[in-house]
C-alpha cells in the first residue's frame, strides 16, 4: 500500500482527487493540506510517506518549489503533479516529479501512475533489500577460482563478464580471458552479494561494467560491455534487469 499526501488548495479538486485515489484500493492517504507550510512540517517531523500529489499553484505558493525542497532530503517521496496547467510539465521533470496529472484527473490515466509508482516501490525495495543483505554477508573484494592446476586470484571489479560455452566456464576481465573450473552455477553462487548480475542461461555480467543497452529481438535486450563484446538478456533475465537499472 502507497502512503500518500494530497496538497491541494482548492476543496472540490482535492476531495475528487483523495475519493479517485481511495477507488484503487492501492493508496493510504496519511494527510490532506492546501498550504506548503503545513506539508513540509508533517513531511520532515512525522511518518515517511512514498508519494505526494500536489497542485503546482498553492495560492501565493510554488508547488514546483517545494518539490524542489523535497528532493534535497535524505529519501524523497515521489512527487505526482495533479494541475490544470499544462505549461509547467517541463519543470515538472526537472525536478524529477514522476507524472504529471492534468485536471480533471482522468481514473483510467491516474491508474496509470498508480502501477508507476508501484513499479518504482518494488524496485526500491529490492535495492534496499540487496544492500541490507550486502552488509548482512560482505562481498570480498576478491575471489579464488581454479585454473591449470593453479589457484587464481581475481579482483572483483576487475571482471567484466562470466561466460559458459561448450562445457567450459571463462572469466574475462579488464586484461585476459581465463578458464575456470567452477561452473557458472558455482560462481553465480560465490558472487551473489556483489555487482555480477545473470542476465542469460550463459552469462553473468559485472553491471558497473555495462555501456550501453540495446532493444533487441522480441522484447528482449543487448548489452554492449566496456570491451566492445555484445552478450544477450533472455526474456526470463529481462524484468529483473530493468528492475536493478531501473530503466
Amino acid at each position: 500500500m502507497l502512503k500518500a499526501l494530497v496538497v491541494e488548495d482548492e476543496p472540490l479538486a482535492r476531495d475528487e482527487l483523495m475519493y479517485l485515489l481511495k477507488r484503487t484500493d492501492a493508496v493510504e492517504i496519511v494527510g490532506e493540506y492546501d498550504s506548503v507550510e503545513d506539508e513540509l512540517e508533517f513531511l520532515l517531523y512525522t511518518e515517511t510517506v512514498d508519494v505526494i500529489f500536489l497542485d503546482i499553484q498553492l495560492g501565493n505558493e510554488s508547488g514546483i518549489q517545494l518539490a524542489e525542497k523535497i528532493s534535497m532530503l535524505k529519501n524523497p517521496p515521489e512527487i505526482v503533479f495533479a494541475t490544470a496547467y499544462d505549461e509547467y510539465a517541463l519543470h515538472a521533470f526537472n525536478v524529477h516529479a514522476i507524472d504529471y496529472l492534468l485536471k480533471p484527473i482522468d481514473e483510467e490515466r491516474l491508474k496509470i501512475t498508480i502501477k508507476k509508482l508501484q513499479h518504482v516501490q518494488a524496485a526500491k525495495h529490492n535495492k534496499n533489500k540487496a544492500a541490507a543483505s550486502k552488509t548482512a554477508n560482505p562481498m570480498p573484494d576478491k575471489i579464488a577460482v581454479s585454473s591449470d592446476d593453479r589457484i587464481k586470484i581475481i579482483s572483483i571489479e576487475e571482471i567484466l563478464y562470466i561466460q559458459s560455452q561448450n562445457n567450459k566456464t571463462s572469466i574475462t576481465t579488464k586484461t585476459e580471458t581465463i578458464i575456470v573450473t567452477s561452473t557458472l552455477i558455482q560462481l553465480e553462487q560465490k558472487l551473489k552479494n556483489s555487482s555480477m548480475f545473470r542476465v542469460h542461461r550463459s552469462f553473468l555480467v559485472n553491471m558497473d561494467k555495462i555501456k550501453e543497452i540495446e532493444p533487441w529481438f522480441h522484447s528482449t535486450y543487448q548489452l554492449f560491455m566496456e570491451d566492445g563484446a555484445k552478450i544477450p538478456v533472455s526474456r526470463n533475465y529481462t524484468k529483473d534487469l530493468k528492475q536493478v537499472l531501473q530503466f
